[in-house]
């Protein structure tokens, strides 16, 4: 398995992004969002070092409701709703390659 590398996950996001929604959102954060979504694999335990999760244990719609609440929260987050699932499916895209690049 290849190592995550942020500058990469930030990239795979911004290409699910339009130009003008890139430009809105800095690296940052996005960086924010991949913060976001590994908090919610640790609290759903699929960082323990014994489960044996794959893709198909996460919850696309559940981890987007939640990427939501959370940028809710920020009230100075550039991220429209509408932006938040296509964001997070590319970051898991993102994952899914360094698997399959073995």
């Amino acid at each position: 398995m290849k190592e995550f590398n942020e500058k990469e996950a930030v990239r795979a996001m911004r290409q699910a992004l339009s130009p003008e929604a890139s430009g809105r959102c800095s690296d940052d954060e996005l960086l924010n969002i991949i913060d976001i979504i590994w908090d919610w694999y640790d609290d759903n335990g699929l960082l323990d070092i014994d489960a044996e999760a794959d893709d198909d244990d996460v919850n696309v719609e559940a981890l987007s409701a939640h990427v939501r609440r959370m940028l809710a929260k920020d009230r100075l987050s550039p991220v429209l709703p509408d932006e938040v699932e296509p964001l997070v499916a590319a970051e898991l895209r993102y994952e899914q390659s360094l698997i399959e690049d073995l």
